[in-house]
């Protein structure tokens, strides 16, 4: 089943997120307990929050003054985007236009991700399936 531009307005918590790979073994990239909301907001804007729970503080404590390591580390286990959604019902898609990302690789690309919606779970797949987030509204 698919969703409506007024079902999938709101923030939605993630549920599980996994990848997998060309081998078929299936895992968490942020861990079985990531934490992670998606907003899709009523004009048309997304944005996604992804982290690994048990990221280490900096040191420092200064939100701009870790080391190398210390940075390096917090970005490993943390994934973030927004820009803008389309939402194409005929082929049951969402598409990202991604205009800032953590990953500046992402930057400027606009993604496409199927949906599927049980009435109570979102779930999205990229990549030809290999990604698979599923997520379910906040109340």
């Amino acid at each position: 089943m698919t969703i409506t531009q007024d079902e999938l307005i709101g923030t939605w918590e993630i549920v599980s997120y996994t990848l997998t790979r060309e081998d078929g073994t299936v895992y968490h990239p942020l861990g079985e307990d990531c934490r992670a909301y998606l907003i899709y907001t009523a004009d048309g804007h997304v944005s996604a929050q992804m982290s690994a729970t048990g990221r280490p503080s900096y040191a420092s404590h200064d939100l701009h003054d870790g080391t190398m390591e210390e940075m390096a580390a917090a970005a490993h286990g943390y994934m973030a985007y927004c820009g803008t959604y389309t939402l194409d019902l005929k082929h049951a898609n969402v598409i990202h236009n991604i205009e800032i990302s953590m990953n500046p690789t992402w930057e400027d690309q606009s993604q496409v991700r199927h949906i599927d919606y049980d009435g109570e779970l979102l779930t999205i797949t990229a990549d030809v399936n290999t990604a698979r987030l599923v997520w379910r509204k906040t109340r």
